[in-house]
């Protein structure tokens, strides 16, 4: 039996990776590309994907700290192995306190051990007056300028993003620890920012006039992440272990951790990036499942969903101009820039004529956690109950027993909280036959890659449109009409043409709704 190897995931600190000898995939010939790329960088990546590790990356490299980079790229790139005074603050550690007082202690505990090395001045009383204080100490000290690093600055902000009084409070908290960063530009070297969303319109960085975004740049597409060619190389053997377990070849194994956990872009015409902590997981694990949102689910995600009224039904192969999905937070209009930055949806095509980008979820593993965790917003419903139902239409349907399924819906549907006038959490929708369709659209996407709405043909478009194994299912809903119409509808604008050349049996399914009886009250199978 192959030896178990040592894999990284979940471990963040490079100095215990490299001590440890756990498998790391080398990027630090991007590291020292970064750590020389201007005074000021901000690099924005969703919650684990490396951003973590590449701090800890360069807080080690600006340590001088040699030996932890025997035998990868920076030994052959770095010949003075300086040793800069260095501070770095994880932000995320200011998440979930209770009061601002709380913020402000987490603030001040991670300044106390350089206080500790560097001195204080008992004078400074707030912690950006103390960073300030404690930046020239070392300066002066050291002889050399200060390095400072920045991870998940953004964390506190969004922690309160829904509480707009207590979002101001924060606010303030936070600019005046960010403030010396401008103001000690001096004795300063290198400042790296990282973080999930932007809020450098917030008055946060606004002193930072010279700060590089390098999130969208194509020579930092990968430096938070892992490639395919860096996976096949790095992970091969592990890959062979996880086909074995399978009992699927290697390239079929190869195809469904893509189909899973690969497809990330962050800029137009980058090769596709796979999530390090899925892959790895899964990797070391030896089990394909769902890991990112099994390590938790951001909250504030949702809540602005609900903000913004955001019709679910356009999420997928988004066409938008970057000014519309990168844009700083407080600058939104709609929920894209949220989804984009948070890592739900990514870049998937770029249009070089009309300067447009196709946004869409990157993989499986994003697109069905994000069903999972949307429907009991849609429907007022347990995730738990709701999952068991789900199972059992998707058990009827990969069976082609449609009656089954439909039966399973109607139950569901019926146990779903009315909300008056067809208004729910989610959206404010126009027509009963929209709401449907969402939770059908949202239910199906739980257990399908392939579901599509609203899907253009010759004669007009059809409801929906699913892949299921060999089957395709094309739904067409009727509101207060019969399902006899709906079925007619598919066949007098030949909905279903498009799929009937091909290898696969196309089922044809007419659902009449009744906005008295708030269900489904029939359904027509034709194949």
């Amino acid at each position: 039996m192959q030896t178990m190897r040592r894999f990284t995931a979940g471990i963040q600190l490079f100095d215990n990776i490299r001590e440890r000898e756990l498998i790391y995939v080398d990027k630090t010939d991007l590291v020292y590309q970064l750590a020389h790329e201007s005074q000021f960088v901000f690099l924005s990546r969703p919650r684990r994907f490396g951003k973590t590790l590449l701090c800890s990356t360069l807080k080690c490299y600006f340590e001088g700290r040699k030996e932890l980079f025997e035998g990868l790229a920076m030994e052959k790139l770095e010949t003075e192995w300086k040793k800069y005074p260095v501070f770095h603050f994880n932000l995320s550690l200011c998440k979930n306190q209770y009061n601002l007082q709380g913020i402000t202690r987490e603030l001040e505990r991670q300044l106390r051990p350089y206080e500790e090395e560097y001195g204080r001045d008992l004078n400074d009383e707030t912690p950006g007056a103390r960073f300030a204080s404690l930046m020239g100490r070392a300066y002066k000290q050291t002889g050399l300028k200060c390095v400072v690093i920045l991870d998940e600055y953004d964390a506190p902000l969004l922690d309160a993003l829904d509480e707009p009084e207590k979002l101001a409070e924060v606010r303030k908290i936070m600019q005046e620890f960010y403030q010396p960063l401008k103001a000690c530009e001096e004795f300063e070297h290198f400042v790296f920012i990282t973080g999930i969303t932007k809020f450098s319109q917030l008055s946060i960085f606004s002193t930072l006039n010279n700060i590089t975004n390098v999130t969208m740049l194509p020579q930092y597409s990968a430096i938070c992440g892992i490639t395919v060619d860096e996976a096949l190389d790095v992970f091969k053997p592990d890959i062979q272990v996880l086909a074995d377990t399978y009992k699927c070849s290697y390239d079929e194994m190869v195809d469904k951790l893509k189909k899973m956990y690969d497809g990330y872009n962050f800029c137009e015409n980058s090769e596709d990036i796979f999530n390090p902590f899925s892959l790895t997981m899964a990797l070391k694990n030896r089990k394909i499942d769902s890991y990112w949102f099994g390590s938790g689910t951001p909250t504030y995600l949702f809540e602005q969903m609900k903000r913004f009224n955001t019709n679910v039904l356009s999420l997928e192969k988004t066409t938008a101009l970057a000014s519309e999905f990168d844009v700083p937070t407080e600058n939104m209009e709609t929920i894209l820039p949220l989804l984009y930055q948070s890592g739900y949806l990514t870049i998937k095509g770029y249009d070089p004529q009309w300067n447009t980008y196709t946004l869409d979820f990157p993989n499986n593993e994003v697109k069905l956690g994000f069903m999972a965790n949307l429907l009991p917003i849609c429907t007022n419903r347990d995730n738990i109950l709701a999952r068991t139902t789900i199972i059992e239409i998707c058990k009827s349907l990969m069976k082609s027993d449609v009656d089954l399924a439909m039966q399973h819906l109607k139950t569901y549907i019926a146990s779903i909280p009315y909300l008056e006038h067809g208004r729910h959490e989610l959206e404010n929708l126009a027509t009963f036959e929209a709401f449907y369709e969402t939770i059908l659209y949202v239910i199906f996407s739980m257990f399908s890659q392939y579901v599509f709405t609203q899907v253009k043909s010759a004669n007009g478009r059809s409801d929906i449109v699913m892949f299921v194994g060999d089957t395709v299912y094309v739904f067409e809903l009727k509101i207060n009409g019969t399902a006899r119409e709906a079925l007619d509808q598919i066949n007098s604008n030949g909905y279903m043409l498009p799929y009937e050349a091909g290898n696969k049996k196309v089922v044809k399914v007419g659902v009449a709704f009744s906005k008295e009886e708030k269900n489904i009250t029939d359904w027509i199978v034709e194949q």
